[in-house]
């Protein structure tokens, strides 16, 4: 169990529904970085790095697939490749900087 002052993430909860349609919250800033990006949140004022520039294509572009599956292989992720990219984009619901979208 953390401690209130752990520098460690919380650990996940639940599985990220890949299948599903999610965007980035419209409270929320990428920063291009050599690494990848940051990812500023206005309304918790919570920073995030993204860790690669493929975890930051995959999150810019959810808004333009059905779903992040779609997303994850269009940036070249194959489904064999997908568990660090999905464990990111949980963290990233976790911390409500990705928000599902509403299917019509």
């Amino acid at each position: 169990m953390a401690c209130a002052a752990s520098t460690e993430p919380p650990p996940v909860t639940g599985a990220f529904d890949l299948d599903g349609p999610w965007a980035l919250s419209a409270q929320v800033a990428l920063r291009p970085e050599r690494f990848g990006a940051l990812a500023y949140d206005f309304g918790t004022r919570k920073l995030s790095f993204l860790k690669n520039r493929t975890i930051v294509e995959v999150v810019n572009s959810l808004a333009d697939h059905p779903d992040a599956r779609s997303a994850c292989r269009a940036a070249g992720i194959d489904d064999a490749a997908q568990a660090p990219y999905l464990h990111a984009l949980s963290v990233l619901v976790q911390s409500k900087m990705l928000v599902r979208e509403e299917t019509p």
